[in-house]
């Protein structure tokens, strides 16, 4: 990439994997609404347990997890001992994986009455990097992935995306494990080490690290106490308020 109108420290690779929620789609938040109405069912009915907050309890425990995993850390957290379940349990509030559930039903809800808006300054790193010839890959855990960025009309700027549904039929561990972002460079047909990684969760930043990426970009949007510090404790090389300061100055797109 050297040469090209990016920041200094993408000139060295020759691919970048993105996160989705939160990084491209600006659908964390219907995420994290979600995960407020199933949790705080369940926390209601322990009694005196305070609400799931769509912030903090967020980015700590779920950003970036699979809905099991997401909802067995924070559940956890909360010393509320339900029973793992499955996957295919009904939405319900009496295992881990029925809350997992009516957290999906809640989020495919909101799907069908909220418009799915991206992030532009990422949606002009990536036109940017498609310009250029350099392969771009998606990521999520989430199974909604592919769905989301069709919708939001950017799905033709990436030639992978590795979601929740092949997460499952590939049998791929959930972030922290670097197999999401490993699974998608090998689509690029570029080693890890020649690959950037874009993330904004604290899971994904590790999973990045861990998987011997030669860039890890942390994206804080919060400013919160989970931010540019917890990141870079993570493994964030780089930290960004948005991936767009990525292109140097002057680049218009």
């Amino acid at each position: 990439m050297s040469g090209a109108p990016l920041a200094a420290c993408l000139h060295s690779l020759r691919a970048v994997v993105f996160d989705t929620d939160g990084v491209i789609t600006d659908s964390a938040r219907m995420h994290a609404a979600a995960w407020k109405s199933a949790f705080d069912a369940c926390l209601t009915a322990a009694g005196g347990q305070r609400p799931f907050d769509p912030v903090d309890d967020y980015l700590r425990y779920v950003d970036g997890r699979s809905r099991q995993d997401g909802a067995a850390a924070f559940l956890r957290a909360r010393g509320l001992g339900l029973p793992p379940g499955t996957p295919e349990d009904a939405p319900g509030t009496d295992t881990v994986g029925a809350v997992a559930a009516r957290k999906d039903e809640l989020f495919t809800a909101r799907l069908r009455t909220e418009a799915v808006t991206t992030w532009p300054g990422t949606v002009r790193l990536l036109r940017v990097l498609w310009d250029l010839g350099v392969p771009c890959a998606a990521v999520s855990a989430s199974r909604h992935a592919t769905e989301l960025l069709a919708s939001a009309d950017v799905l033709g700027l990436f030639r992978a995306v590795v979601d929740g549904n092949e997460a499952r039929r590939l049998n791929l561990p959930g972030k922290p494990d670097p197999a999401l972002f490993v699974e998608a460079a090998r689509r690029l047909g570029v080693p890890a080490a020649d690959t950037a990684v874009v993330e904004d969760a604290l899971a994904g930043v590790e999973a990045g690290r861990r998987g011997g990426f030669g860039l890890v970009v942390g994206v804080d949007r919060t400013g919160g106490p989970y931010s540019a510090t917890a990141l870079r404790r993570r493994g964030a090389d780089v930290v960004v308020a948005d991936p767009g300061e990525l292109l140097t100055a002057g680049e218009g797109g």
